[in-house]
């Protein structure tokens, strides 16, 4: 019996992973052999906290990233005061999806900001107080902030430090962790 369950969780795997490629319309995808797919596919699934909305999506599949899946993501991602779309770094994807790795974690992201449009940028600058960059890489879709429900707020920011792969800020009174592909530093 549990040679059944063996097998049937690679199955179930490959499944669920067809599955989000045929919502995104990537469905010529699944001539890859089964492995393939269940091994070098990297997902992530967001919930944003001010606009409500949830995504769970393969964005890339071995070394390649899925255009549509990318183009969701930056829509999902978009200023939530202005509604301007960027285009976000996919490998501040590649980023998320790392940290959620190395902590073992499989909930959802909570957003709290992807992309911000200049104007979004120097406005929050002028009312919250200096806490805004003003060369901001939200600006430039390389920044994100972020909580992980069930993840300590610290051991967030431990992850991503760990990964060197970037800036990352630890606000704990505000309840996030930013992380971006900028140089890195920490504050």
């Amino acid at each position: 019996m549990s040679s059944d369950r063996q097998h049937s969780s690679p199955r179930r795997g490959f499944l669920r992973h067809g599955a989000r490629l045929a919502a995104i319309g990537a469905l010529p995808l699944l001539a890859r052999p089964a492995h393939a797919i269940a091994g070098g596919a990297r997902s992530l699934a967001l919930a944003h906290t001010h606009t409500r909305e949830t995504i769970d999506i393969v964005y890339a599949i071995d070394r390649q990233y899925v255009p549509e899946s990318l183009g969701a993501l930056n829509r999902f991602l978009r200023d939530h005061y202005s509604g301007e779309v960027g285009t976000i770094d996919p490998q501040l994807f590649d980023l998320l999806h790392r940290v959620q790795q190395l902590l073992g974690a499989t909930g959802p992201y909570e957003i709290i900001s992807g992309y911000r449009c200049p104007a979004t940028n120097q406005r929050l600058r002028q009312t919250r107080g200096g806490g805004v960059a003003q060369r901001s890489l939200h600006m430039d879709g390389r920044a994100i902030d972020v909580r992980l429900p069930g993840v300590p707020l610290a051991e967030l920011r431990d992850a991503a430090l760990s990964l060197r792969a970037g800036g990352v800020g630890y606000y704990a009174s505000s309840r996030f962790v930013h992380v971006d592909t900028g140089r890195v530093r920490s504050w």
